[in-house]
């Protein structure tokens, strides 16, 4: 199995995190400043690592995460656009991903939160990071809520 490395179109200061991150498994990078929203709160994030549908590369991702029992959600927003992020569409074709959450890694399944549950993980989700409401006002479509449930 190849290393992976960092997702294609990433910007220099999300680089930049991912390898603070990756370097010091979490402890510097495991709670990230929105560089384009100055005064929001600091937000923990993760790195998931999914395998590419095409390429068969596997891609690293910093994202923001919530913890929920034992599982870890990430929301699929890629900023409000109208597309789905490619690691969503990654996990979609290949729902064991690795993940990183500080210094802990495991093997995960994803799937995609629906109905009550979907609505009661986004209320949370959105006071974790508050523009995931703007951006699902914007992107047209809905974005999805992905759970991540460790494999034993």
């Amino acid at each position: 199995m190849t290393n992976p490395i960092p997702a294609p179109g990433m910007r220099p200061s999300q680089h930049e995190h991912l390898q603070r991150y990756l370097k010091t498994n979490g402890e510097d990078g495991h709670l990230w400043l929105s560089d384009r929203n100055p005064g929001l709160p600091p937000a923990p994030t993760l790195i998931l690592t999914t395998t590419g549908r095409k390429s068969g590369t596997r891609y690293l991702n910093p994202l923001i995460y919530g913890q929920f029992g034992s599982n870890y959600v990430v929301i699929a927003s890629k900023g409000g656009a109208p597309a789905h992020p490619a690691w969503y569409l990654n996990l979609m074709a290949g729902p064991e991903v690795d993940v990183q959450v500080k210094a802990t890694k495991f093997r995960a399944r994803a799937r995609v939160a629906t109905g009550e549950e979907r609505a009661g993980i986004w209320k949370k989700m959105a006071v974790v990071y508050p523009p995931y409401d703007e951006y699902q006002a914007k992107a047209g479509r809905e974005i999805p809520v992905v759970v991540l449930e460790p494999l034993a």
